[in-house]
């Protein structure tokens, strides 16, 4: 109800910022114009249960992405920032994982949050994409075998939110692959990473959620 209003000030927007004198410069000078006004995401503060109260654990949070750092603060975990986080793949992987291991001398778990792969994906640049989970498997994947290798008790899970196809660019609701090591964890039948190898796995997750419930308990 009331959408009829919003609707008619974005699209009245567009005649009233088109034709002004700043957006004919950014034209001229082969900038993009800002000669539109998009309201979106209007809604309430919603009432997440405590990650600790949930699953008896405490944690933190790294994240680029407002998003999810939200999402963390509203179920109790400690947002870290990291200095040259950026959430597109110039973004600091070294520090992100530095300070996220760091963080285990006080919590019993962090999540580490990349965006890069996603944003290579929504511009269809393959070559970026490849070069994201590179770095990726190089700075974060690889300090994280080696503290594993050091703390044997430590649990590691590396999952995907979604699929970002480069030919569609945008998230698509295929099988998502994830590596779960660790103490009383049994090794499957799958052999490489991939979200094609996913498909055929004996052990599939259909409630993402339930996720996590699999990988503390």
């Amino acid at each position: 109800p009331g959408d009829e209003i919003l609707k008619k000030i974005m699209d009245s927007s567009k005649s009233i910022l088109g034709d002004n004198n700043i957006n004919h410069i950014r034209i001229d000078l082969k900038e993009n114009p800002a000669n539109m006004v998009w309201l979106w995401g209007q809604g309430i503060t919603p009432q997440l249960d405590s990650f600790k109260d949930k699953f008896g654990v405490s944690g933190s949070i790294i994240s680029a992405v407002d998003l999810i750092k939200g999402i963390g603060r509203l179920i109790g975990l400690t947002v870290i920032d990291v200095p040259g986080a950026t959430g597109y793949v110039d973004t600091n992987y070294e520090g992100k994982v530095t300070y996220g291991l760091d963080s285990l001398d006080e919590k019993d778990f962090v999540f580490i949050h990349v965006e890069a792969p996603d944003e290579a994906g929504h511009e269809g640049n393959l070559k970026l994409k490849i070069s994201a989970i590179e770095a990726f498997d190089y700075h974060i994947v690889g300090a994280v075998r080696k503290y594993c290798e050091e703390n044997r008790d430590t649990k590691v899970l590396i999952v995907p939110d979604h699929a970002t196809p480069i030919v569609k660019r945008t998230h698509t609701r295929d099988c998502v692959p994830f590596i779960m090591s660790g103490k009383n964890i049994v090794k499957d039948e799958i052999e490489k990473f991939s979200e094609r190898t996913a498909k055929y796995s004996s052990w599939k997750v259909p409630e993402g959620h339930k996720l996590m419930e699999q990988f503390i308990d």
